[in-house]
């Protein structure tokens, strides 16, 4: 049985009413921190962690560097900077800033959230991938199934934006493509597993 630590998640064009359903799901009691990057247009990363946190039942925050994770917490990569996980031995998870080039033309990438969750831990990763008009997350995913984490796609036959779901599909065989209310469900079924 697998015990999972981290559920990461990516969203762009079109995810912003997906990413909000899924925190309002998630119990106050939700056994797993939550990061995510989202891309959003205009600068509109700068406010989304308070707007979801007006009805999330978990607590929504911008990261911070070296921040450990919580359970409890949902972590957003803070515009203009890449959000990475650091797991040094025995020490608790914890994110790392990165002002590195843009990847995809995009910064914060999720791409290297993805990369760098699935190296810290390997089978013990969530990644779900949503809504969204670019590729961004596709290499992500597939670094997740390599080092044997569960990955999930919003089906693009149910995405406002496909080009996201389409190109994670088309890179790497994940374990679910399937409608939002079966992510939360899956989502919502960790706390039997872990």
């Amino acid at each position: 049985m697998t015990t999972y630590k981290l559920l990461v998640i990516g969203l762009s064009a079109g995810g912003y009413p997906l990413i909000k359903r899924i925190l309002q799901a998630l119990p106050k009691n939700y056994p797993l921190p939550v990061a995510i990057v989202a891309h959003l247009p205009g600068g509109d990363e700068s406010n989304l962690a308070q707007l979801l946190d007006a009805s999330a039942q978990l607590h929504v925050r911008m990261a911070t560097d070296k921040q450990v994770l919580a359970r409890g917490n949902v972590y957003l990569a803070p515009p203009g900077y890449h959000l990475l996980i650091e797991q040094n031995g025995d020490a608790p998870l914890a994110f790392a800033l990165s002002v590195d080039e843009p990847v995809k033309s995009v910064r914060p990438s999720i791409d290297v959230l993805f990369d760098s969750a699935a190296e810290a831990l390997e089978t013990s990763l969530i990644a779900v991938l949503l809504s969204g008009a670019n590729s961004d997350g596709a290499e992500g995913m597939a670094t997740v199934k390599k080092l044997g984490g569960l990955g999930m796609v919003l089906d693009p036959r149910l995405s406002e934006f496909s080009t996201m779901p389409e190109a994670a599909i088309k890179r790497v065989e994940v374990d679910y493509v399937v409608s939002l209310d079966e992510i939360i469900s899956l989502l919502l079924s960790v706390d039997e597993k872990s």
